[in-house]
C-alpha cells in the first residue's frame, strides 16, 4: 500500500584494507587466515624443538651457571635441532628475505634473514672447530627464529580479512528463480535466465535478477541494496533490482538484465575495484628494520674493516657477527605485534572488532567520519514520531484505532504502530491497545487498510485513502501535516466511519547515542559528514538535530564512493560508517571502512572494523584506540631501534680501548631484556577504558 512516502535509493558497504606486513603483502582476498596458521604451526614446533638446543648451549649454561648432561651425541643436540628450527621455522624469513632483497625493499624479513643466517654459519663454524671461534649462538637462534614466529603469528591473526565480501553479496540472491512458461510456472537456475523472460516473485520472495514488474503491486524492501529502511511500492512498469524482497504480494518480472549486467553485479565490481586502489602502507615495524638493515650492514662492514686493519682478525670476525646478530632485536619483532595482538583485544571487549591492522593505525589520522543515515545514525526501522488527533479523539485512542487496524498487517509502518501502542501501555499511558480488537481486515492496495473496530469501520492510509473515501483533510491538521512532511516524515490519516479523527507520522527514528557521538567526535577535532539516499529535507532534519557538519543526500548507491573521492580530493583522510550493501564501495574506498555489527553481512564481511553494537559512540572507541596504539608502536619501535643504535657500537668495540667490549653472550642477554621492556609497555594498553559512555564524554 502506498503510505505517503517518498522514494529513497540509498547506499552501500565497505571492504577491508591491503595491508603489508613483515615484508608480505596481502590484498582484499589474501588468505591472512593461512598466514597465521602457517606461523602458528612453525612457531609451536619451533618452540618445542627450541627447549633442548636452549638447555645445551654451552653459552646459555655458561650465563646460568650449570653444567648440561654429557652423553654420546649430546654436543650434536643443538647443531641438529638448531640446523631443523632454521630451516623449518626460518623458512618464511629467508624467503621473506630474498623477496625483499630481490625488490631491493629491504624490511622486517632481510633483517631476520640476515641475523638468522649469520648466526647459523657462526654457530656451524664453532661446532666443527674451524679457526678457534668462540660464535656459539645455537640457543640465540632458536630464540630469535621463535620469537619472531610468535610476532608474526600475533600479527597475522589480528589482521583479519575482507575475503568474505563478495560471497555476502552473492548470497542475496536466490538459489534459483521461478521462470513464467506457456505451460505453468517452472523452477530454473539463476544461469538459465535470459533478458525477456518472466518470473514470479512471491511474497516473501527475492528478486532473482533486474526487471520490470509486468504484473502486480508489491511493497518492496530494497534495504539490502539501498539501505533504505522504508519498502518502497513497486508496480506495473517499475522497475525492481535483483536481491530485494517482495513483501507482501507476488509479482510478474520481465528480465531486463542477467549476470553481470544487474545492479549487483555492478556493486561487486565496485567493491573490487576500491579493493584494488587502496594503497599498501608500509607498516612501521618495516621501515624500522629498513634502517636498521643499513645500520647494521655498514656497522658490520666498518667493524670488520677497522679491527682487520689493527690486525686483529679473529676480533673481526667476532664483532662483526655479534653486530650482525643483535642487529635484529626480539623486541623489534614484537614490538608491533603485541601493540595489536593486546589493542585488539581490548577493543572486542569493548564491542570493536579490528579486522584490518592498517584501518585501526589509520584510524587516528582522520580528518573527517562520514555516517551513512540509515542503520547507523538512526535505527533503520520507522518509529511514530507525532500524533495529531480531532474531532474529540485523544492521541492514546487515535493510536489504539490504528494498532487495532495495522495488528493484522507486516508492513513496517503497521507494525511501528502496533510497537508505539503497546510501549505507551508500558509507559503507564491509558491507552486501551489489546482491549480493541478489528475484524474484517482488508488490504487496500495503494492506498492503506481497513478493519472493523467495535463496530466502527476504520482505515489507516496515506493521501490515495482520502481519495478512496472522498473527505477532505481537517484544517487543524495541515500545520502538522506540513512540518512532518518537511521533515520527510510519512504521514498516515485514521478515518472512522468515513470522518478523519487525526493523523500518524512516522520517520526512521534517530538513536540517542547519534548526538553524543557527533559532540564527542567534535570535541577530538573530527568533522562529522552524513550520506544517505533520502531527500534533501529528510537529511537536513537529521543534520540539524544532530549538529552534523556536511550533508551528502539524494545519492543514488553506485555515487557513494565517489562522495568519499570528493572527501579525498580536498586532503581530508575519511573513515566511512555503514550497514548496508550499498555502502561497500564507499567503504572500501576511504582510509577506514568500519561496519555497524547490526548491518549485513556483506558490511561485516568486507569492514576493516567492525562495531558489534548498533552504538555509533564506537566510532570513538575505533579513534582513541588508534592513538594510544600507535603511542605505544612508537614507544616500543623507540626502545627497540634505540636499543640497536646503543648496542651495535658497543658490540663492534667503539669503547675497547676503555675496556668496554660486548660479548656475544652479554649481547644476547641485552637483547632479552629489550624484549621484556617491550611486553611490559605494550600492556599498559589495557588500562584504557573504551566503554561508549565514558568516551562520549572525553576529549
Amino acid at each position: 500500500m502506498v503510505r505517503g512516502m517518498d522514494e529513497h535509493v540509498g547506499h552501500g558497504e565497505q571492504t577491508g584494507h591491503a595491508g603489508h606486513s613483515g615484508g608480505m603483502e596481502h590484498g582484499g582476498h589474501s588468505g591472512h587466515g593461512d598466514h597465521a596458521a602457517q606461523f602458528k604451526d612453525r612457531f609451536w614446533i619451533s618452540f618445542g624443538l627450541s627447549v633442548p638446543v636452549v638447555f645445551f648451549s654451552e653459552m646459555f649454561a655458561d650465563l646460568l651457571g650449570y653444567m648440561p648432561p654429557e652423553f654420546p651425541g649430546s654436543r650434536w643436540i643443538a647443531p641438529v635441532l638448531g640446523t631443523v628450527i632454521f630451516l623449518y621455522g626460518g623458512r618464511p624469513f629467508l624467503t621473506g628475505g630474498w623477496g625483499e632483497l630481490k625488490s631491493r625493499r629491504p624490511g622486517m624479513m632481510l633483517l631476520i634473514s640476515m641475523a638468522i643466517t649469520v648466526a647459523f654459519v657462526a654457530s656451524w663454524i664453532t661446532t666443527l672447530e674451524i679457526g678457534g671461534f668462540d660464535l656459539d649462538f645455537w640457543w640465540e637462534l632458536a630464540l630469535l627464529i621463535v620469537i619472531m614466529l610468535l610476532g608474526h603469528w600475533l600479527e597475522m591473526r589480528a589482521l583479519g580479512a575482507a575475503s568474505g565480501a563478495l560471497d555476502a553479496l552473492a548470497a542475496l540472491l536466490p538459489d534459483e528463480a521461478e521462470k513464467v512458461t506457456d505451460d505453468g510456472v517452472v523452477a530454473v537456475s539463476l544461469h538459465e535466465l535470459q533478458t525477456g523472460d518472466v518470473v514470479l516473485v512471491r511474497s516473501g520472495g527475492r528478486v532473482p535478477a533486474d526487471g520490470t514488474v509486468v504484473d502486480g503491486q508489491a511493497e518492496v524492501d530494497e534495504s539490502m541494496i539501498t539501505g533504505e529502511s522504508r519498502p518502497v511500492s513497486r508496480g506495473v512498469g517499475d522497475a525492481v533490482v535483483a536481491g530485494t524482497v517482495a513483501t507482501d504480494n507476488a509479482l510478474r518480472v520481465e528480465i531486463t538484465a542477467v549476470g553481470d549486467d544487474t545492479a549487483l553485479a555492478g556493486i561487486q565490481r565496485l567493491v573490487t575495484e576500491a579493493q584494488a586502489s587502496s594503497s599498501r602502507a608500509q607498516a612501521l615495524a618495516d621501515r624500522a628494520a629498513a634502517f636498521l638493515f643499513y645500520f647494521a650492514s655498514i656497522a658490520g662492514l666498518i667493524t670488520f674493516v677497522v679491527w682487520a686493519l689493527l690486525g686483529e682478525l679473529d676480533q673481526a670476525v667476532t664483532r662483526t657477527v655479534t653486530v650482525l646478530v643483535i642487529a635484529c632485536p626480539h623486541a623489534l619483532g614484537l614490538a608491533i605485534p603485541l601493540v595489536i595482538a593486546i589493542s585488539t583485544e581490548r577493543a572486542a571487549k569493548a564491542g570493536v572488532l579490528v579486522k584490518s591492522r592498517l584501518a585501526l593505525e589509520r584510524m587516528r589520522t582522520v580528518d573527517v567520519v562520514l555516517f551513512d543515515k540509515t542503520g547507523t545514525l538512526t535505527k533503520g526501522e520507522p518509529a511514530v514520531i507525532g500524533l495529531a488527533p480531532v474531532n474529540g479523539v485523544s492521541e492514546d485512542e487515535l493510536l489504539d484505532l490504528a494498532a487495532a487496524v495495522e495488528a493484522d498487517s507486516e508492513h513496517p509502518l503497521a507494525r511501528a504502530i502496533v510497537r508505539a501502542a503497546k510501549d505507551r501501555v508500558t509507559a503507564g499511558s491509558e491507552a486501551a491497545h489489546g482491549r480493541l480488537v478489528a475484524s474484517g481486515f482488508t488490504s487496500l492496495t495503494g492506498r492503506g487498510v481497513q478493519a472493523v473496530v467495535d463496530g466502527n469501520e476504520v482505515a489507516v492510509g496515506g493521501p490515495a485513502l482520502l481519495r478512496e473515501y472522498d473527505v477532505a483533510e481537517p484544517a487543524e491538521l495541515e500545520s502538522h501535516v506540513a512540518e512532518w512532511k518537511a521533515q520527510g516524515a510519512a504521514v498516515l490519516q485514521v478515518i472512522k466511519d468515513r470522518q478523519v479523527v487525526g493523523a500518524i507520522a512516522l520517520a526512521d527514528a534517530i538513536r540517542e547515542e547519534s548526538r553524543q557521538a557527533v559532540d564527542a567526535l567534535h570535541k577530538r577535532g573530527v568533522r562529522v559528514a552524513m550520506i544517505t539516499g533520502d531527500a534533501h529535507q529528510v537529511a537536513d532534519a537529521v543534520a540539524s538535530e544532530l549538529g552534523i557538519d556536511e550533508v551528502f543526500a539524494e545519492v543514488l548507491p553506485g555515487d557513494k564512493d565517489a562522495k568519499v573521492s570528493e572527501l579525498q580530493a580536498r586532503g581530508l583522510k575519511v573513515a566511512m560508517v555503514g550497514d548496508g550493501v550499498n555502502d561497500a564501495p564507499a567503504l572500501a574506498r576511504a582510509e577506514v571502512g568500519i561496519a555497524i555489527g547490526a548491518g549485513t553481512d556483506v558490511a561485516i564481511e568486507s569492514a576493516g572494523v567492525v562495531l558489534a553494537a548498533d552504538d555509533p559512540r564506537a566510532v570513538l572507541s575505533v579513534i582513541d584506540l588508534s592513538r594510544a596504539s600507535y603511542r605505544k608502536m612508537w614507544q616500543n619501535l623507540v626502545w627497540a631501534t634505540g636499543y640497536n643504535i646503543i648496542t651495535v657500537p658497543l658490540a663492534a668495540g667503539v669503547l675497547a680501548f676503555a675496556g668496554i667490549l660486548v660479548s656475544p653472550a652479554v649481547g644476547a642477554v641485552l637483547m632479552s631484556v629489550s624484549t621484556i621492556v617491550v611486553a611490559l609497555n605494550a600492556q599498559l594498553l589495557r588500562r584504557l577504558d573504551l566503554r561508549p559512555d565514558r568516551l562520549s564524554v572525553r576529549t
